[in-house]
């Protein structure tokens, strides 16, 4: 990096969470942060106490996309960025039976697709910088928790874009890391009920639902300023050759090693205990049989 200019660094979903505290983290280290999400009330604090850029960015949106390149271009005279963290991310827990074709949509257009369009879109001002490319994974991607089908196939999919990307940018000195995500304190938590035609309509999926929705709320997340620190600093080492997937967050890495070393069959069934769901599936098996018996 150039002496003479500061380093600059895009945080998507920066409104609230992860994204917030990983904007004044920056801010904090003397970057020029550019702090970006759908409302700007949110992050007016990050403009007022800690000078960050504060613009609208729907991830979803190329025209949103483009704006928001030239207004980097615009406010920093340069094309140059040195972080790039993909961090907007959107909820969907809905079991794969129930879940519609705008869910499914919504949710891949915010955590795989916009991601991909910000790399397509800001690579040059990356490549100029020889910077870095972060994504927020998530143990999802890694662990098969009930009713996340859509959206742990979505962290899935970015895990995947992550590893071939860090390959494909060698030549051009750009890193790239995947922060595999466990609990943290967010306001993430999907709040949207069951479907009343639920295939899972049965005695006790009221209290089993709940308890998956409040999952990270319910198992000593980690704060987000602490998350923050550890993040931008991984930002700030990450080299050529170096981790791809660095495990963040409550029981992050615990989860990844339960998910290499044992049997498939074993934590399939204590995800069934953790959620309460033994007595639910046996009312869903009754209710099925005598349909179709």
């Amino acid at each position: 990096m150039s002496s003479d200019r500061q380093r600059v660094a895009l945080v998507t979903g920066a409104s609230s969470g992860i994204g917030f505290a990983t904007s004044i983290e920056f801010a904090k280290r003397g970057y020029v942060v550019f702090a970006g999400a759908r409302r700007l009330e949110p992050m007016q604090k990050l403009k007022d106490e800690y000078g960050v850029n504060i613009f609208e960015l729907d991830v979803s949106d190329l025209q949103s996309v483009k704006d928001a390149k030239s207004y980097i271009k615009s406010e920093t005279g340069r094309e140059y960025l040195d972080v790039l963290y993909n961090n907007a991310g959107q909820s969907c827990t809905f079991p794969a039976t129930d879940v519609t074709d705008e869910q499914i949509k919504q949710c891949f257009e915010v955590n795989v697709f916009g991601p991909m369009r910000m790399v397509r879109e800001f690579i040059p001002f990356l490549i100029n910088a020889k910077g870095v490319i972060g994504f927020t994974g998530s143990v999802s991607g890694i662990v098969p928790f009930p009713f996340s089908c859509t959206y742990s196939a979505s962290k899935a999919a970015i895990h995947q874009y992550a590893a071939s990307l860090r390959l494909e940018l060698k030549p051009f000195d750009v890193k790239v890391i995947n922060i595999v995500t466990g609990g943290v304190k967010t306001n993430i938590e999907d709040k949207r009920s069951l479907p009343e035609t639920s295939l899972y309509k049965v005695p006790g999926i009221e209290v089993a639902f709940k308890e998956r929705q409040r999952m990270a709320a319910q198992n000593n997340p980690m704060p987000a300023a602490t998350y923050a620190k550890k993040v931008v600093h991984d930002f700030e080492v990450a080299r050529l050759g170096g981790p791809l997937n660095i495990y963040r967050g409550t029981m992050a890495t615990f989860l990844s090693f339960v998910l290499t070393f044992v049997p498939r069959f074993i934590v399939e069934w204590g995800l069934v205990r953790k959620f309460k769901l033994e007595s639910v599936f046996n009312n869903v098996r009754k209710k099925y049989s005598k349909l179709q018996g």
